[in-house]
């Protein structure tokens, strides 16, 4: 018989679902069981990757609070209601490739650094690229205040572009906002890369928020544009 798991939180599981021809806009879906209520939830983000900003009406997140409900038919109802913007922005012609994963169920590798080609191929082309995230401490804010001494909050930096040594900050939290929860650290888990015809290569960095949950740290995911 398997050991039964140990008590713990929920890590998210995350697909992909696309870009714009143009690479402005990218969306992924995550979704899971939620620590503590046990209810299916299924969010899916839409991002401008100019702005690094959410579009209109987004985040879309369904948790569907029925115990006779299954995690499918909480992606079905998430999926439904983006629908409008994924067939306006054709996210699903576009769905660029994932380079890169770093789940947190691995081990023996490095949690905050992720280095890949822009393109799957074999025989490989192409210089590699190489992303870093480091963490620094932020002030609690609202029911965080009781839950934690301090926040993590992070930054990301390329550390090699196209085969050649940098030191570039793509991103750097002003603040950890709410929707993130009380955040005890993060993972770099994986690259998403989009060539629109004619336009600048896209990276998406994907970023596992991990937060105080019920029984054990939840995981999250953030998306955050790379333009080399």
């Amino acid at each position: 018989m398997a050991a039964a798991p140990a008590v713990a939180g929920d890590i998210a599981a995350l697909q992909s679902i696309g870009f714009s021809d143009d690479g402005s806009v990218y969306a992924f879906e995550e979704y899971g069981i939620q620590d503590g209520s046990g209810f299916p939830y299924s969010n899916i983000y839409v991002i401008d990757t100019v702005k690094d900003a959410y579009l209109p009406g987004t985040p879309i997140r369904i948790r569907l609070d029925d115990d006779n409900a299954g995690l499918s038919d909480a992606r079905r109802a998430a999926m439904d209601k983006a629908q409008p913007l994924i067939a306006k922005y054709a996210l699903g012609d576009n769905p660029g490739s994932l380079v890169a994963f770093n789940p947190v169920s691995e081990v023996g590798v490095e949690k905050n650094e992720l280095r890949y080609l822009e393109y799957p191929a074999d025989p490989a082309f192409g210089k590699p690229y190489a992303l870093k995230l480091e963490t620094f401490f932020a002030t609690p804010t609202g029911h965080c205040i009781d839950m934690v001494d301090a926040l993590i909050a992070f930054r990301l930096k390329m550390t090699e572009k196209d085969g050649t040594p940098v030191d570039e900050l793509v991103y750097e939290d002003k603040s950890v906002p709410a929707s993130r929860g009380c955040t005890v650290g993060y993972r770099l888990g994986g690259a998403v890369t989009y060539s629109p015809l004619g336009e600048a290569i896209v990276h998406m960095a994907l970023v596992n928020v991990l937060s105080l949950g019920f029984e054990g740290n939840d995981g999250r995911w953030i998306a955050v544009p790379v333009r080399p």
